[in-house]
């Protein structure tokens, strides 16, 4: 029996890796998961249930009750679910709970893409191929700024400094670290259109896969 394809593909916010993880995806027939909708999601039913996102305790307990039409609800990506996503996701009960949910996604034939922070380091440290994607943090909070624009008025300070408060709690935290793993490939969007990352992330792939 042939083994799951697996793909690994990290980053900080609005790197633009969930878009190439979708385009991957496609690429190889594979299935996708964004894993930083199951943190928003936790952090969103936390917020709606009156659980603390500071209670590692509470929501690891509520983590592990997260069912797959969570991931449905409305207001995921609001940058309120960013912040408090970034919050849960430092709790190692929250990190437990939903490792062994990634895990069985991504084993399930014929394989899966996923994105996130600690894909390449923790969730799949043996995936077939991986990528860190990144981007310098005034280029990511432009993109986002106009993503999130288009539904509310919000000031571009605002987010530059909502991703460069994430970035330091993502890299900060003591379990599971957003970090580059050792063989996963870099790449720098800061000056690529998102059709030219797609296209270098493939080729990025393909020599892995080759290897």
């Amino acid at each position: 029996m042939t083994a799951p394809l697996t793909i690994a593909i990290d980053g900080p916010a609005a790197s633009g890796k969930g878009t190439i993880a979708r385009r991957v995806a496609e690429k190889y027939a594979l299935r996708h998961l964004d894993t930083g909708l199951l943190y928003r999601a936790v952090a969103v039913l936390c917020a709606a249930e009156g659980i603390p996102l500071a209670d590692a305790a509470a929501t690891g307990a509520r983590a592990n009750r997260l069912d797959p039409g969570d991931l449905e609800r409305p207001g995921l990506r609001s940058a309120a679910a960013g912040r408090g996503a970034s919050v849960v996701a430092a709790h190692p009960p929250v990190r437990a709970a939903l490792l062994d949910w990634q895990r069985d996604f991504a084993m399930l034939a014929p394989g899966a893409v996923l994105d996130g922070r600690d894909i390449g380091t923790v969730v799949l440290p043996e995936a077939r191929a991986k990528l860190f994607v990144t981007a310098e943090p005034d280029v990511r909070a432009a993109r986002r700024w106009r993503e999130l624009s288009k539904d509310r008025d919000i000031a571009y300070r605002t987010v530059l400094q909502d991703i460069e408060d994430r970035d330091a709690r993502d890299a900060a935290r003591s379990d599971a670290p957003m970090r580059q793993a050792g063989d996963a490939a870099l790449l720098d969007t800061t000056q690529m259109s998102i059709e030219a990352a797609v296209t270098e992330a493939i080729r990025l792939i393909e020599g892995q896969l080759a290897a």
